[in-house]
């Protein structure tokens, strides 16, 4: 195997890595791990799922907000697809995020399942690959209740 394709591997293994970090940091609400993630000056879009978009910074504090009442989620990651270019690259990733959505009147409430894809930019650093561009595509949403796609317009 000669150099370039080593290369273009390397980047493909550290590009999965980040995508995974950034579905684990927010699994364990460790939005400072996010750091390591983003750039500083990344924009994040996440209103495709009813959320909102800004700078990285404006976003960070706006998550802690956002997921505080879930009492669990998870984002599982797959389906990526990479299209690299010297330091900088393309990706989609799909997510598939099952969130226990809190009850109003109490209890534990039901389960729903959203499947979304990432369209990312990202940018090779000399602390490895970061996200410069996020942006969330909606696939679906399976039993959001009614109050919260109100709630989210998504209606």
């Amino acid at each position: 195997m000669n150099a370039a394709a080593l290369q273009r591997l390397a980047d493909r293994i550290e590009l999965e890595d980040l995508v995974i970090r950034y579905a684990n940091a927010i699994d364990r609400r460790d939005f400072d791990a996010l750091d390591a993630v983003f750039l500083p000056d990344a924009h994040i879009d996440y209103r495709a799922m009813g959320g909102i978009q800004g700078d990285y910074p404006t976003v960070k504090a706006w998550l802690p907000q956002a997921l505080g009442s879930f009492p669990a989620y998870m984002h599982l990651i797959g389906n990526v697809e990479f299209q690299i270019d010297g330091d900088t690259a393309h990706g989609r990733v799909a997510c598939f995020n099952p969130m226990q959505v809190p009850d109003p009147n109490g209890g534990e409430g039901e389960t729903m399942f959203l499947g979304l894809w990432y369209l990312d930019e990202y940018r090779r650093t000399v602390d490895g690959w970061r996200i410069a561009r996020r942006a969330e595509q909606r696939c679906y949403l399976h039993n959001m209740p009614a109050w919260m796609k109100r709630a989210l317009k998504l209606v």
